[in-house]
């Protein structure tokens, strides 16, 4: 089985992006697993190519033009062969157990989504943990629970989008990443958790680093913050209302082996 790491990254983002390959690189993997790191710039092609330079596992590719974290992210998922897809941000590490931890979630395939607990990695080093939120036990969690919760708590989520593995093939049902400027990983997860049973784990799997320079503290994301969770929000409550789900996923996912030819409006022109 091959998983495909996902991470959009732009050049002053990517302070940390050697840690952020080595800790992929240490994943200790069950047997028959693979790992494809697809690497996705937001802009112009950057010195951050090199990092791909004779490691065939790595690939890379920029937008050309700044699209913003959902458009970038959405085209590393256009180039995504894995069946399982595992987000991770460029500033953040996976422990050596993480991916090997939550693939065998998915060998039910009535489960579409897993995530696990993540500790703060701090400025000094230091790790920080801190409890799970109430009311969402672990285990197998039925669609539309997550949202439930998030309905209840006013756009509060009870899980870090930024450590989720997924089916690719069921984030590309749901349309990927939601266009906005901010939350696009909450606006596609309150659509694929709402239709789709998941699996959260109770193991600590991945390190989530606060440092100054993160998005989420950027004017950028302080401003656009409330639009994005009021979408997630809505969409959330949309899906429920609609009653939707995904039945049980496909043993042998090639959504990626796609044929595209010439447009018929650019034939005719």
């Amino acid at each position: 089985m091959l998983i495909s790491v996902l991470t959009a990254v732009h050049p002053a983002g990517s302070a940390f992006l050697t840690e952020t390959r080595k800790c992929i690189e240490a994943q200790e993997l069950p047997s028959g697993c693979e790992v494809e790191w697809i690497l996705q710039e937001d802009g112009p092609a950057s010195d951050i190519a090199s990092i791909a330079d004779g490691r065939p596992w790595i690939r890379y590719a920029a937008n050309g033009v700044k699209l913003g974290i959902a458009g970038t992210r959405n085209l590393a998922l256009s180039r995504a062969k894995g069946q399982l897809l595992q987000v991770l941000d460029a500033d953040d590490l996976l422990l050596p157990h993480a991916l090997a931890t939550l693939i065998p979630a998915f060998a039910d395939p009535t489960i579409h989504w897993a995530v696990a607990q993540a500790d703060d990695l701090l400025p000094d080093g230091t790790r920080k943990s801190f409890p799970p939120y109430e009311g969402l036990p672990f285990g197998r969690v039925p669609a539309g629970a997550v949202n439930r919760w998030a309905i209840e708590h006013h756009g509060s989520w009870p899980i870090h989008c930024a450590g989720l593995m997924l089916r690719t093939a069921s984030v590309r049902i749901v349309g990927g990443w939601g266009g906005l400027p901010t939350d696009d990983d909450l606006i596609m997860f309150a659509g694929l958790s709402g239709v789709a049973d998941g699996h959260f784990d109770q193991a600590t799997t991945w390190l989530y680093r606060q440092h100054s320079n993160q998005t989420v503290r950027s004017d950028h994301h302080r401003s656009w913050t409330e639009a994005g969770r009021r979408m997630a929000l809505q969409r959330a409550v949309a899906v429920k209302n609609a009653a939707l789900r995904l039945g049980p996923a496909s043993a042998d996912d090639q959504s990626h082996t796609v044929s595209i030819a010439p447009s018929l409006k650019a034939k005719s022109q």
